[in-house]
């Protein structure tokens, strides 16, 4: 689902790119985020922030797709070479080759997305044995909290960590480290198999 125009404006100040840059993307590093020489998949690019603090690390190829024609406006003026934004919906990623990504990154859009599930397959679809999935997710009751104060318009039915962990497990994802902060999880996974 797209953003509310009023989340849409709060996903683009320097707030938000701050707790991008400080504690989401550190989060994902500490937990083994290795970019260079990866072929990456980001799910929700938004503006092409994440885009921007992945590419420091050098990676081989760069995919960030998003809903919102609007984001992709953003994305693309940041021109990162190599980097490739596209409009998709993230439950259905047909355009993307099975096991051609080596990393899938989401910085917290899963919550904002009634088929989750059907994204948590496709990430795994698109992966290579042995690739990692590293998210960030606040959980449904800290969302209840947050849209009884902002009214944002997330979806009616909220996810639940416990449900992403399941679900990771589900389709072939090893949970390999996890935290929970604030009402947050932050995970990194990895798909079951050797790299080929």
């Amino acid at each position: 689902m797209k953003l509310s125009d009023k989340e849409f404006k709060a996903m683009g100040t320097p707030l938000r790119r701050t707790l991008q840059r400080t504690v989401e993307y550190p989060n994902f590093v500490r937990m083994g985020l290795q970019a260079q020489d990866s072929d990456i998949l980001e799910i929700g690019c938004g503006s092409g922030y994440g885009a921007s603090l992945l590419y420091k690390q050098h990676p081989r190829s760069y995919l960030g797709i998003d809903l919102m024609p609007e984001q992709l406006a953003l994305a693309e003026r940041l021109s990162l070479p190599g980097a490739e934004f596209r409009l998709a919906d993230a439950a259905d990623l047909a355009q993307v080759a099975d096991q051609s990504k080596d990393l899938v990154v989401i910085f917290g859009v899963l919550h904002h997305i009634p088929e989750w599930r059907k994204v948590v397959s496709e990430c795994a679809r698109v992966l290579r044995p042995g690739g990692r999935l590293f998210v960030e997710e606040p959980d449904g009751g800290f969302i209840l909290g947050w849209e009884r104060l902002f009214h944002w318009g997330h979806p009616d039915e909220m996810l639940r960590l416990r449900q992403l962990e399941a679900a990771l497990q589900q389709n072939g994802m090893q949970i390999q480290r996890k935290l929970y902060a604030f009402g947050f999880g932050v995970y990194a996974a990895k798909k079951e198999g050797m790299i080929n």
